[in-house]
């Protein structure tokens, strides 16, 4: 979502899914992943009769609520979505003045631009399975083509839409391929289900009306996938043609799948950004200077409209986090401790890591809450790869399959004696046992207390952390090292070193002022140590220090506002203003300046959000505006402030994806068939694949024919519950969900034992015969599916019982990933099956 709205989080929240009329459920199951916050989704039905389509490879406990139900073959949601698009273009189905002022439909792309009726885009360079993107970019108004690197500041732009090189043809060209004939081929969804599901869901724009809503919900089931964000992205331009972002039941709603997946990836739990989706460093950023040319996006519009470009203020909030994070040791001298932070020089991501340290590169690694060898792809190789480390540390709650990987099944006594893996179990405190915060999907950060001190010797998680930094800061204060600057000089400041308290730590992250800093506008002055109110008071001359420019407001002079649990809504559309506090600066439902015309009156009346108010000259509302208050409407400011061009896009141009400005159809790396759009090139020319030995690849004609997906159990989380008596008692053992036909056509009977086989290894568990799963027609061939929960492994209590083979479900997925997220592709995969 990040590339076409400008923030890639949930665009609304848990609690306004109840003021939607419509609900699209694809790549999620909420009624067993997502409970609590699935009663949302029923409170609409029930409220507002809204109307509920899930689309699944299996019938699950969401699709029997919904009105409509659709089974497609996993991996092929972009060809679905797709005939989406081109059913509401071709039948008018579309916000005209919406798409016109707040996307970039009207945008004229640079001549030389090729879309991939081949498979490919312009600019393919097959040597370097990359491409070249100068074409991938608007039309400079002012000199032409302009300069092919960068976006150009004056764009030329056609509002009746009918350039042939504008954006919005270039789409209705590019999806014209996705007919309902096609999406048949390649989803196995019938023609006439597929019309259906399309006319429903489209009707909230039948005859130009704007007041109805409709929302997608999505999770991991599309993420996992080696074009899994190009799937979200799709869903995101079919929410901007439907006029559906920033509106009260609208949006694109991600699903985390974690209860603090959100605050991890905020805080920079991935490798390429710093806290609050900064920039990680690049080589080539050599001064402090260079490194915010790079990041600090200028406008790039038509003339006569007008752009926040809100990441423009990225100096202040790079300036403010390196003054938290190094506080008296940055200085304007030394680039505020600029050269302190790494630069990446490539991707390091989780399956880059383990790849690396499958080739004796990374010789160790620290596993905290992170189960290794399940989570991951290729679990064999996974095993395989920790044989080769020299230490392993791991934090955790209950003993682990990392932390006894030299246990896994098939190592043998004396293959167990020749392993030199150094193995450091540390005992964690599990979530009851702490205090904190959650960040939920809906971006709330709400702070939780310990139910329960830690047991025995286990310790909080900033404990450990904590005294090993201290640790290895003595050893560089005693014997130096080649760099001991960033140890050194950290930021350490808290009241027990050794063991910090979170509360003074969310304090940091908040931020405070250094010395005395001056709001302009208003006038409020706040005094050298205090809590800042806000990132508008972030500042980049070093008066500012906060840990995450995006958090800046949750906790201020006057408390926590994370502790808050006010129950006063007086909109009635659940936007609760005091209960907790929700990034970026309490608002609930981002990119709400859309949930008007261009006028600034709401597009329905009866969902009032934000409003222009000609009497104050500002935008007021029941929720905070996602925009510059005092824009008036005539000045023609886009709605999506974080972009540079100040819309939603459609395109996304130049860097902004690995793999095509549109999303576009590739068969999964394993795959039953060719891809019917364009066979010669079947798959993601640009996901990543792994080389080593044990990244091996299945095919049909080596007799792997069935299509294998994985998903998670309402009774189980992740690889914890398997320890759980309780748990266990409510699903005591693995199982494989098996087609009713299939089991028939093999001799098989519900409760037999099954082999699963895939290219890199195989796994056995119970099957679980089921007409949840039907075989589908794909390409003119029948084709079955089958899933398997990932639960178990082979440390347990039905584990250590013998009640299961000692296997992951992650055995069998291949290790290939997303180009632009990094996500492995474990929701599809090809597969043999046998009795055991």
């Amino acid at each position: 979502m990040g590339p076409t709205f400008g923030r890639g989080a949930m665009t609304n929240g848990w609690i306004d899914i109840k003021n939607t009329d419509m609900m699209l459920v694809m790549g999620g199951n909420p009624a067993e992943n997502h409970p609590c916050g699935f009663k949302w989704l029923v409170e609409a039905k029930r409220q507002r009769n809204a109307r509920m389509i899930v689309v699944d490879p299996r019938f699950t406990r969401t699709a029997a609520v919904a009105d409509l139900f659709v089974q497609i073959r996993t991996g092929s949601d972009i060809a679905f979505l797709g005939g989406l698009i081109r059913y509401a273009i071709e039948n008018n189905r579309i916000a005209r003045d919406y798409l016109i002022h707040y996307t970039n439909a009207a945008f004229l792309i640079r001549e030389g631009f090729k879309l991939p009726e081949d498979g490919l885009y312009s600019g393919f360079d097959a040597a370097a399975s990359s491409y070249d993107k100068s074409t991938w970019n608007y039309e400079d108004a002012a000199h032409g083509q302009g300069s092919p690197g960068t976006l150009p500041a004056s764009v030329a732009y056609d509002l009746t839409l009918e350039h042939p090189r504008c954006v919005f043809q270039l789409l209705k060209q590019h999806y014209s391929r996705y007919t309902p004939e096609m999406v048949e081929r390649i989803t196995g969804v019938p023609k006439a289900e597929f019309l259906k599901t399309a006319d429903l869901f489209t009707s909230i724009r039948k005859d130009g009306d704007m007041r109805q809503a409709g929302t997608i919900v999505y999770a991991v089931g599309w993420t996992q996938h080696s074009s899994g964000t190009q799937t979200i992205r799709t869903a995101a331009m079919l929410q901007l043609l439907l006029g559906n972002l920033g509106r009260a039941g609208g949006g694109v709603n991600a699903l985390r799948g974690h209860s603090n997946i959100q605050g991890a990836t905020d805080m920079a739990g991935i490798f390429d950004i710093l806290p609050g989706y900064l920039k990680m460093p690049a080589p080539a950023d050599t001064t402090f200077k260079a490194y915010l040319d790079r990041t600090t996006p200028t406008v790039s519009k038509p003339s006569p409209w007008d752009s926040w470009n809100y990441w423009s203020n990225t100096p202040r909030f790079a300036v403010s986090l390196l003054k938290s994070l190094y506080g008296d040791a940055a200085t304007r001298e030394n680039e505020w401790a600029f050269h302190y932070l790494p630069k990446i020089d490539r991707k390091y991501s989780w399956a880059e890591i383990w790849d690396d340290m499958y080739q004796g590169v990374v010789k160790g690694i620290f596993a905290f809450g992170m189960n290794g060898v399940q989570i991951g792809p290729n679990s064999r190789k996974n095993i395989d790869a920790l044989k080769k480390a020299e230490w392993l540390v791991v934090c955790e709650i209950y003993p682990d399959e990392t932390s006894e990987f030299w246990r896994s099944p098939g190592i043998t006594p004396d293959e167990m004696k020749q392993i030199q893996t150094a193995v450091y179990r540390l005992p964690g405190a599990g979530f009851a046992e702490k205090d904190g915060t959650f960040v939920n999907s809906a971006r709330w950060l709400q702070w939780k207390n310990a139910a329960l001190p830690p047991p025995g010797e286990a310790k909080l998680d900033q404990e450990i952390l904590a005294r090993i930094f201290l640790k290895v800061r003595e050893l560089y204060q005693k014997e130096g090292g080649k760099f001991p600057d960033p140890i050194l000089r950290a930021a350490w400041d808290y009241t027990v070193p050794q063991n910090p308290s979170l509360a003074e730590v969310a304090r940091e992250i908040n931020g405070r002022a250094v010395s005395d800093v001056t709001d302009a506008a208003s006038g409020q002055t706040i005094k050298a140590g205090q809590q800042l109110p806000g990132f508008a008071f972030l500042r980049d001359d070093g008066s500012t220090a906060s840990g995450n420019w995006l958090y800046c407001g949750s906790w201020t002079e006057a408390g926590a506002m994370m502790q808050r649990r006010g129950t006063e809504d007086p909109s009635g559309l659940g936007v609760y203003p005091n209960w907790a506090w929700s990034w970026p600066a309490n608002r609930r439902v981002m990119y709400n300046r859309a949930s008007c015309d261009p006028a600034g009156n709401p597009w329905d009346p009866g969902r009032k959000q934000v409003w222009w108010n000609e009497t104050q000259k500002r935008w007021v509302g029941v929720d905070v505006p996602d925009f510059k208050a005092d824009s008036a409407p005539k000045d023609h400011m886009g709605p999506f402030i974080m972009n540079p061009d100040g819309i939603g896009r459609l395109f996304v141009p130049l860097a902004g994806l690995a793999d095509g400005p549109f999303p576009e159809h590739y068969e999964p790396t394993e795959s039953p068939i060719e891809n019917p759009l364009h066979p010669k090139q079947s798959h993601n020319p640009v996901a990543k694949r792994f080389r080593s030995d044990l990244d091996k690849i299945g095919t049909p004609a080596e007799g792997y024919n069935i299509v294998c997906t994985t998903y998670r159990l309402t009774e189980h989380y992740h690889y914890w519950t398997k320890n759980n008596p309780v748990n266990v008692q409510l699903v005591p053992e693995p199982f494989v969900e098996i087609p009713a036909e299939l089991a028939n056509e093999l001799g098989l009977r519900g409760g037999e034992k099954v082999k699963v086989t895939s290219a890199r290894g195989q796994y056995i568990a119970k099957a679980m015969v089921t007409r949840r799963i039907k075989g589908m027609m794909i390409d003119g061939k029948k084709t079955y599916q089958i899933g398997i929960p990932i639960h178990w492994g082979y440390r347990g209590i039905a584990e250590d019982g013998g009640r299961t083979a000692l296997m992951g479900a992650n055995t069998l997925s291949p290790a290939v990933t997303d180009p632009n997220a990094n996500t492995p592709e474990f929701k599809g995969f090809l597969v043999k099956l046998e009795k055991a």
